[in-house]
């Protein structure tokens, strides 16, 4: 194969210094517009690149952005962050950026990577996912010096998400659930039932919050239409038949691994019910299950945007809660939502 170009060989094939040729290619105001214009169509012509090396060295940037690969666990969950992940590169590539993508055993291992990423100079920011109740790795990377964004909420029992000292951006799992709630109310339902995974501040709850707030502002009881189980399909299917013995006639769900059971309960008593579940999966796609779709490229171009911006040296923090849209597949249901458009750039 012939020989990559390099700076020296595009000067010496065109008579010019190369200093000339660089600032051609970095600070073109620096060139007359005859040479500017002849040296610009030798270097297109030749399909020069600069190297990485040689843009790090200039910019003093490494142009990627570390990103943990978290562990898959039964093929239905797992689904958002494969779709923030692949969007997420996707709007990097447009801004010039690379993912590092690496895997841990765990969260010390994960601040390990980063610290060595970090002294390596080979990531100029961090995107956090997967945040939990008292979490301690934002406060880690804060002590790092790293720019970062957290694609999630930092939960807490004490402190408020927004007085964070750094970036996040997050999806309002309540503002779902109560949307698809108070939307059961409208069509007659007064027995709506709740099945989700154990409670604790974090995604559970707070789309738990959800239904609890539609239900009581509607006045309708609560007392013994909410079971919480692993989020497992057999786990959500036994506690469907709990909620039906009760008097249920629909159920929300925290999630489509937790709906799909629950349809399959309601298929043993020959149907009737109304279930929703939460992250519009491709299974529930497939089966045409009501679910909740979180917009999860607006989420990826946001945090990267927040992300960039925190590198560039903007010091504010800012914290960003995205609202999510319910979609009604059940034919069952009047005026039905319209079907959203999956992975929208």
């Amino acid at each position: 194969m012939p020989d990559r170009p390099t700076l020296e060989s595009l000067a010496a094939e065109l008579g010019v210094s190369r200093q000339t040729v660089s600032n051609v290619i970095n600070r073109p105001e620096r060139v007359a517009p005859a040479t500017l214009e002849r040296v610009r169509a030798a270097v297109e012509a030749a399909g020069y690149v600069p190297t990485l090396a040689a843009r790090q060295l200039r910019t003093a940037r490494s142009h990627a952005l570390a990103f943990r690969l978290m562990p898959t666990f039964d093929g239905i969950n797992g689904h958002i962050l494969d779709a923030f992940l692949h969007e997420l590169a996707d709007h990097a590539r447009r801004a010039g950026y690379s993912l590092a993508l690496f895997s841990a055993e765990d969260e010390d291992d994960e601040m390990e990577t980063y610290e060595r990423m970090v002294a390596a100079r080979s990531i100029d920011g961090v995107v956090l996912t997967s945040t939990h109740l008292d979490d301690p790795r934002p406060d880690r990377l804060l002590a790092l010096g790293i720019p970062f964004v957290s694609f999630g909420r930092p939960w807490s029992v004490t402190a408020d998400p927004f007085d964070a000292p750094f970036d996040w951006v997050d999806v309002d799992g309540a503002a779902g659930t109560e949307a698809v709630t108070r939307r059961l109310v409208e069509e007659g339902h007064r027995r709506i039932g709740y099945i989700s995974w154990p409670l604790e501040p974090g995604v559970g709850c707070d789309r738990w919050d959800g239904w609890r707030r539609a239900v009581d502002d509607s006045g309708l009881a609560t007392e013994e239409l909410a079971v919480y189980c692993p989020d497992g399909a057999d786990q959500g299917r036994q506690a469907a038949h709990t909620l039906l013995a009760r008097g249920a006639t629909a159920l929300v769900c925290a999630s489509d691994t937790l709906a799909l059971g629950a349809a399959r309960a309601v298929s043993d008593l020959g149907g009737g019910r109304v279930v929703v579940g939460f992250d519009n999966t491709p299974v529930a796609r497939e089966l045409s299950l009501n679910s909740v779709v979180q917009p999860v490229a607006e989420a990826a171009r946001t945090a990267l945007g927040l992300l960039l911006r925190r590198i560039d040296g903007d010091q504010e923090s800012r914290h960003v809660l995205l609202p999510p849209t319910p979609v009604f597949r059940d034919r069952t249901l009047s005026g039905l939502t319209a079907e959203p458009e999956h992975h929208q750039r």
